[in-house]
């Protein structure tokens, strides 16, 4: 007799158990940052710009997947029986159900060697201090003269020119050509340096090239290459290749540039943008000497007031009014003066007048006096027979006591 189970297995979901392996997949760190070496077939690119292709080996097969900004920074992408490597992450498409690799780059088989090269000594340059950011040398806001080390009939210097012209009419430019791929470039590049540094003398300059393949870029991977951009005395900017390629020389530059074009742009301000700026500093200019003029003309006749309260001339002004004023007070005073006298002598005068004997005389009185011409105040001065002269307001006579 066959015995039941004491608990039933869980029963999944196709849905559950795929999501389940998603997540395993996602969270091996392993599996998210691999390199796959295999023969590529059925590679296909629909209008959508993805890329849909299999890595396979003798024995297995591995449907991968390229997104197309993915495509879009390949400068390499393979034919049906290229053999290959690829990067990217392992995971599942659920509505297949079927685990694919996402590729986000992809290389022909044998640069891998040199890319470990490339590894080790970025390594070594770095310890030694080589690409210490505090070593890096500022790039000069308006350079007068921009040195160029490029091959004289590639793509780059072209495109370089352009962008310069445009940007920057009125900089000098001074190239010194050298090879940029295979066994002259590193020595004719680092001569190059050497040579434009010693007789130039730029502001600032560029290295660079146009995009290719690891091989195509390695001599921007050399140690006397990287040495050299060191011990410039000009600034260096590189400008190697496209945006996902990475050199020895870009760590080794003072400034790295994604493209050539790049590199002359962070080289040189932008007329347009200066043109703006300049307005703008016009305006404020103007504006700061309309401030000054009208500070200065308040200054000025906060001066001329001062000035005109402490001259001489003002002075002199206040002088004359004042002994105007002080001539009139004067003759007002004196004038009083007389009035206050001629009033002072009038009464003098009326008391005077009232005194007079002789007005006494008008009001019936008389003035008796002896033949010697003595008043006669009292009658025990004067005897009978004495003659006297009386005196009335209109004349004398005389006269005899009886």
């Amino acid at each position: 007799m066959t015995q039941l189970p004491l608990l039933e297995p869980q029963s999944w979901s196709v849905t559950d158990l795929t999501r389940y392996l998603r997540v395993l997949l996602e969270n091996d760190a392993q599996l998210q940052d691999i390199w796959v070496i295999g023969e590529v077939s059925n590679s296909s690119r629909p209008s959508s710009g993805h890329m849909y292709f299999t890595v396979k080996d003798a024995t297995a097969s591995l449907r991968c997947v390229m997104w197309r900004n993915a495509v879009a920074r390949q400068d390499y992408l393979p034919r049906d029986g290229d053999e290959i490597e690829v990067h990217g992450s392992i995971n599942i498409y659920e509505v297949a159900g079927q685990y694919q690799l996402y590729v986000d780059a992809i290389r022909p088989v044998g640069e891998g060697a040199l890319y470990q090269e490339f590894l080790r000594m970025k390594a070594r340059l770095e310890q030694e201090g080589l690409f210490d950011p505090g070593r890096k040398r500022p790039v000069p806001q308006w350079p007068r003269r921009i040195g160029i080390i490029t091959s004289p009939t590639g793509a780059a210097i072209r495109d370089m020119l352009n962008t310069l012209r445009r940007r920057y009419p009125v900089v000098e430019v001074v190239l010194a050509p050298t090879p940029v791929q295979g066994i002259e470039a590193p020595p004719g590049i680092v001569a190059a340096l050497e040579k434009i540094n010693r007789i130039a003398a730029p502001d600032v300059i560029l290295l660079a090239r146009g995009g290719g393949s690891i091989e195509d870029l390695w001599a921007f991977n050399d140690e006397q290459v990287a040495r050299a951009i060191t011990a410039s005395n000009a600034p260096v900017i590189s400008g190697v290749g496209h945006e996902t390629d990475f050199t020895i020389a870009d760590f080794a530059s003072d400034l790295r540039a994604a493209t050539p074009t790049a590199a002359a742009e962070l080289a040189t301000p932008n007329r347009a943008e200066l043109l703006v700026s300049l307005a703008e500093l016009q305006q404020r200019l103007q504006r700061a000497s309309e401030s000054t003029i009208n500070n200065r003309r308040w200054e000025l006749r906060a001066l001329q007031t001062d000035l005109r309260s402490l001259s001489p001339q003002s002075r002199l002004r206040n002088d004359l009014q004042r002994l105007d004023e002080l001539l009139r007070r004067a003759t007002n005073a004196q004038v009083h003066n007389v009035q206050l006298r001629r009033e002072r002598l009038s009464g003098l005068l009326h008391r005077l007048e009232t005194l007079n004997p002789t007005a006494v005389l008008g009001r019936g009185y008389a003035l008796v006096s002896n033949r010697d011409g003595d008043l006669v105040r009292s009658v025990k001065q004067v005897a009978r027979g004495d003659g006297l002269n009386i005196h009335v307001s209109d004349g004398d006579f005389d006269v005899s006591v009886e």
